[in-house]
């Protein structure tokens, strides 16, 4: 993560919630899938529902529906 992010605590701050975040996605993505996320300095004042929502609608153009 960039120290654009912020300092090392914050960095792991976001990496945390992103981290808690993506669990709820990942069985959403077809298997053998690799996703890189690439936090913005915005990252680190987002709400986690805001992050969430950024992250749902991030799978959703990725992943055609079923």
């Amino acid at each position: 993560m960039s120290k654009a992010v912020g300092g090392s605590v914050v960095r792991s701050r976001v990496a945390r919630r992103l981290r808690h975040l993506l669990r709820t996605l990942v069985p959403d993505l077809p298997p053998g899938t690799r996703l890189v996320v690439r936090a913005a300095p915005a990252a680190a004042g987002a709400l986690s529902v805001a992050l969430g929502q950024d992250l749902r609608a991030a799978v959703d153009r990725l992943v055609p529906a079923r």
